[in-house]
């Protein structure tokens, strides 16, 4: 037998790590990395938060599942938090952002269906985009590194470029149920939506009677500065999908809408075992408890803008090998300038220099810190990423 025990469907890199603090991971023969990754915008809160670490563990002895045959108390609480926040009326908790976009999708569909408009089933996605890795959700982008050899996939969708209001707004039809975007293309390539792009969107929903859709399962809960990132425009979705850091690295999601977007999810429409156990809820509660501390997101925007600083004052000392800087607040990646491969580059910073980073799309390295990095951590970041420019000599220097 040839196979590894645990299925080959990650391309694994020798980093091995055993234990974590703060904003760094501790391999298991001892080396230490700057984690300027945070499990791909996970790890809000680093690692080892003592809150969240209590948190869960207080949970853990308590009570852990039940299902959802009986009352939540736990959900509730989170629920009405999230909701007492944000543009939504109501919550689905799922264990992951892919199992949130499913839930979105039958959302929008079922909106539709109980108007008595079943034929509006179609969700207008982008290209580029990213929503998780299930069958409803690869067949949401239009990558063929995603898609090949999974077909036949769900039909319903239509792709648009991103940022490209004029060409979304040419596949309406009498199909078309809504959009489906990220407010920021984070593994696409980390793009902002251009104000003009996300409130022509809101536009033509409110004009079309459709359904708009953002998905901040990357780009929300903090990571650009502000709580949410539709906040950045000044418009509000009608249905969201939030994951990553809203559980800091247990595993947890959640779908939010408003109550007339959610008015066809009713019981028998939509399910999960694990999804909104008490375990995952203390751990919700208490990543809320940490962002909603006074002057938190104030300190994510300050220690973003010192980031974006820090990285535009490096370029140009570089400029052989990175083109231009992407996203917001501590959501932001450097575009390499080919032949240099950003793949190659994140290899280098890795294995050579203790700094990890995470490839995108457009030949795009990503920079994801933990929301609690200090001056101190931009500081050691910058001087190994500039050292890692230095000695980079392409392809095959690792």
């Amino acid at each position: 037998m040839t196979i590894t025990a645990l299925m080959p469907v990650y391309p694994r890199c020798g980093v091995r790590p055993v234990r974590g603090e703060g904003c760094y991971l501790i391999g298991e023969r001892g080396e230490r990395y700057l984690d300027m990754a945070a499990g791909i915008a996970v790890n809000a809160l680093g690692h080892g938060h003592p809150k969240l670490v209590k948190a869960i563990a207080d949970q853990a002895a308590t009570l852990m599942h039940v299902s959802n045959l009986y009352g939540s108390p736990q959900g509730e609480s989170l629920a009405q938090r999230i909701v007492d926040m944000s543009f939504a009326d109501t919550v689905f908790f799922t264990n992951s952002g892919v199992e949130a976009i499913e839930c979105a999708i039958k959302t929008a569909r079922r909106y539709h269906d109980v108007n008595g408009n079943p034929e509006r089933y179609k969700l207008i996605t982008f290209k580029n985009a990213f929503h998780g890795r299930s069958l409803g959700a690869i067949s949401a982008t239009d990558q063929p590194k995603m898609r090949d050899g999974f077909e036949p996939l769900l039909p319903g969708f239509d792709y648009a470029r991103f940022n490209d209001l004029e060409g979304a707004l040419a596949l309406i039809d009498d199909e078309t149920a809504g959009f489906m975007v990220e407010t920021v293309q984070g593994e696409g390539g980390m793009t902002a939506g251009t104000p003009e792009f996300i409130k022509g969107l809101r536009k033509a929903c409110d004009e079309h009677g459709l359904l708009l859709i953002l998905d901040e399962i990357q780009c929300g809960y903090g990571r650009t500065g502000k709580m949410w990132a539709y906040e950045h425009y000044g418009i509000e979705p009608d249905i969201m999908t939030v994951a990553k850091g809203i559980g800091a690295g247990f595993p947890l999601g959640a779908c939010l809408a408003t109550e007339e977007a959610a008015k066809g999810m009713v019981i028998g429409t939509h399910g999960s075992t694990y999804g909104g156990n008490p375990l995952a809820m203390a751990a919700g509660e208490a990543v809320l408890d940490v962002i909603q501390e006074p002057g938190f997101l104030d300190h994510v925007t300050k220690m973003g803008d010192r980031l974006r600083q820090a990285f535009e004052q490096l370029i140009p000392n570089h400029d052989h090998l990175f083109e231009e800087i992407r996203g917001r607040g501590l959501m932001l990646g450097i575009k390499m300038k080919e032949p240099a491969v950003s793949r190659d580059f994140v290899a280098h910073l890795r294995d050579n220099h203790g700094l990890l980073t995470v490839a995108a799309g457009e030949n795009v390295f990503r920079v994801l810190p933990p929301l609690i990095i200090e001056e101190s951590h931009i500081a050691e970041c910058v001087e190994r990423l500039s050292e890692g420019a230095r000695t980079f000599a392409g392809p095959s220097d690792d």
